[in-house]
């Protein structure tokens, strides 16, 4: 079982940056493949970036591709989310999810996490 919460969100401007972490519970941590997913309202829940269990394979949306970057520190159970150059349609709630997984193929399907946390609020005025 993983628990996760994730923190950073809030209101800024466009061209402004925003760090979200995402701390887990547990000590299998380091075998989670870890994801952002971002949904707008009246929306699905897309994925924007993804990171396998050792950090060695990285997926980004076409959306997000240079702007945004994700990470991991195992030994702090965290995964982050570096936003740069944010634009009016970043706006959405950010959830975090995690699979257990010892593959680094990427996974873009959010019915495939298991574990998600209760999602943080970004928004970005114009």
């Amino acid at each position: 079982q993983v628990q996760l919460v994730e923190s950073g969100g809030g209101l800024v401007q466009a061209g402004d940056s925003l760090r979200l972490s995402c701390a887990a519970s547990g000590r299998t941590f380091s075998t989670y493949t870890m994801a952002w997913f971002r949904q707008a309202p009246g929306k699905e829940r897309d994925i924007v970036a993804h990171i396998s269990w050792s950090g060695g394979r990285l997926y980004y949306a076409d959306s997000v591709k240079g702007r945004f970057t994700i990470s991991r520190d195992n030994a702090k159970n965290t995964v982050y989310l570096q936003m740069n150059s944010l634009k009016p349609e970043d706006t959405a709630v950010y959830y975090c999810a995690a699979r257990p997984s010892s593959s680094i193929a990427v996974v873009t399907t959010s019915l495939r996490y298991d574990y998600w946390g209760q999602g943080t609020q970004v928004t970005v005025s114009s």
